[in-house]
């Protein structure tokens, strides 16, 4: 069984027991999270698509870690004869979270 579920403005496809990583929470860790915009479940072939989301369909997922650090991703800005180079970094937060049930 799985779903498609929209957290933060992105979907994320999630299963019972897989550890996902979003963006920042407001929840600390051990905290349990509800997600209602459920937009597609899958029951071992039986698949339910929501207009857009599923009524009464919810994730409910635990915090694990409340403010991770992603990989950095440099910035390089460069305008060719002009002697200008900027470079500049950037790691963004995410809370690591697990999912516990999906429930119709």
């Amino acid at each position: 069984m799985y779903a498609i579920v929209e957290i933060a403005g992105q979907q994320f496809k999630v299963e019972k027991d897989k550890k996902i990583f979003v963006h920042r929470l407001e929840q600390k860790e051990g905290e349990t999270v509800d997600f209602e915009s459920v937009l597609l479940i899958d029951d071992n072939g039986e698949v339910k698509v929501g207009t857009p989301n599923i009524e009464g369909a919810k994730i409910t997922a635990k915090v694990i870690k409340d403010d991770v650090r992603g990989d950095k991703v440099k910035v390089f800005k460069k305008k060719r004869r002009k002697g200008y180079q900027k470079e500049n970094g950037h790691r963004q937060n995410f809370t690591q979270i697990e999912i516990e049930a999906i429930s119709l």
